[in-house]
C-alpha cells in the first residue's frame, strides 16, 4: 500500500435527459474507468433516474441523476473534475469529499 492517503467520496452528477440505457452505462463505465486508473475503487453506484430540475441547466429541463461512492487517493480528485467538467454529458455534478 502506497503512503497516499485514501479518502471517501460522495458524487451527485446529472446527465443529458436525452441519453439511453447504453449511453449512460458507457458514460458510468468510462467513469469508473477514470476512478481506478487514479487508484481508485467503486463502492457503490445509485442510479436515481430521471428527475425534472429545480431549474433550468443549459437550456435542460430533466437530467439524469446518479450518485457514486467510492475509495480514491486525493491526487485523483482534479483528473476526475476535470473529466466531468470537460465531458458535454455532463451538466452539473458536485463531488464532496466524507470526513470520518
Amino acid at each position: 500500500m502506497s503512503s497516499t492517503p485514501v479518502n471517501e467520496y460522495e458524487l451527485v452528477y446529472i446527465v443529458q435527459p436525452g441519453l439511453d440505457d447504453e449511453a449512460l452505462n458507457t458514460f458510468n463505465g468510462r467513469f469508473t474507468q477514470t476512478v481506478v486508473n487514479n487508484g481508485g475503487e467503486i463502492v457503490s453506484t445509485e442510479p436515481w433516474g430521471r428527475r425534472t430540475l429545480a431549474y433550468p441547466i443549459k437550456k435542460h429541463f430533466e437530467g439524469h441523476y446518479v450518485l457514486q461512492r467510492f475509495h480514491m487517493p486525493t491526487s485523483g480528485a482534479a483528473e476526475l473534475d476535470r473529466f466531468l467538467r470537460l465531458n458535454e454529458d455532463v451538466i452539473r455534478y458536485m463531488l464532496i469529499r466524507i470526513d470520518e
